[in-house]
């Protein structure tokens, strides 16, 4: 049975750019440009209210994600590179 494969991180971010760029494209905003008001706001500002923040926690994910992971290899590097000097200050 095959282990399921992580998406890269880089990939991740294409995705996500590409998505960013489809969901403010013509097609999208033509959908959501309807004369409905939902909770007396307007489709369309609604649509914006929700993508944007989305957008934006998605970009704060991403961003503690590498933090994160950043702070894993420069630890593990420092860590390296204080076993092979020998143990002595």
């Amino acid at each position: 049975m095959k282990t399921p494969r992580k998406l890269p991180l880089r990939d991740a971010w294409v995705i996500w750019f590409v998505l960013g760029v489809v969901m403010l494209n013509y097609p999208f905003l033509h959908i959501f440009n309807k004369d409905v008001l939902f909770f007396g706001i307007p489709l369309t500002l609604l649509y914006f209210y929700i993508g944007w923040p989305v957008s934006i926690f998605v970009i704060y994910l991403f961003s503690i994600y590498l933090v994160r992971h950043s702070s894993d290899r420069d630890s593990s590097r420092n860590n390296q590179g204080n076993n092979s000097h020998g143990g002595a200050p």
